[in-house]
């Protein structure tokens, strides 16, 4: 599928299901304790570095995004699905948000001090992460922050089950070793790891900071601190 293809297809998926989704993952988002706790922790580390803005990539109702802004972050969304954005502007009038897609952010050169992906890098196939996660690292301060939710797996694809309407999604379990190196060789630092079993999947978090310079593919080591 080219990158067109796979924007097309994500983009109609939400637009389709926005207003069901919005409900149903604010509800998982109450129930998230130790997801809030990574979230806190990252807000924490970016008020300390000094609180420039921090976006929400792949915002979806905005619901993350309003809880950055409760703990204090300049806190702002992108979201591919326009429906989506209407629903977090309507939901969070006093907040930002914009269509956009996380691989080519409309942002400037080192302008932010922490970026989320909460469960919104899991449409993107393990192969093209690289590009991405090469987009985080551009937009970011140096020393700025990152934080990664995911559904955890061996970076297998799984497609859900047609609705009536014809309307599907694809997503990949990813590997969160694999995550990490990624994220390395971007030119990140890992600083914080948790897993846990969900409902379906297991789950992964994976805090990082910007560093520099980038390393080459297959250089750096492929450590992380875990608190699981």
């Amino acid at each position: 599928m080219t990158d067109h293809s796979l924007l097309t297809a994500t983009r109609a998926y939400y637009d389709t299901v926005a207003e069901d989704y919005a409900g149903r993952v604010r509800e998982l988002f109450d129930r998230d304790v130790w997801g809030r706790a990574m979230l806190g922790g990252f807000a924490e580390e970016v008020r300390a570095d000094g609180g420039l803005p921090v976006v929400d990539l792949g915002c979806g109702p905005g619901h993350v995004t309003a809880h950055l802004s409760g703990l204090g972050l300049d806190a702002s969304g992108v979201d591919l699905s326009p429906r989506m954005v209407g629903i977090a502007r309507r939901s969070h009038p006093g907040l930002r948000f914009e269509v956009g897609a996380m691989s080519r952010l409309e942002l400037p050169d080192k302008a932010l001090g922490g970026a989320v992906a909460w469960w919104s890098i899991m449409h993107t196939p393990p192969d093209r992460l690289p590009e991405m996660f090469a987009e985080f690292h551009r937009v970011l301060a140096p020393g700025g922050r990152l934080l990664l939710g995911f559904h955890a797996g061996d970076d297998r694809p799984y497609t859900g089950r047609k609705r009536d309407d014809g309307v599907s999604y694809a997503i990949h379990l990813l590997a969160p070793d694999r995550v990490g190196t990624l994220l390395e060789q971007a030119g990140f630092a890992v600083t914080t790891r948790m897993t846990g079993e969900g409902d379906t999947w297991p789950w992964a978090c994976l805090a990082a900071r910007r560093t520099a310079p980038v390393t080459a593919p297959g250089e750096g080591p492929g450590g992380a601190c875990a608190r699981s």
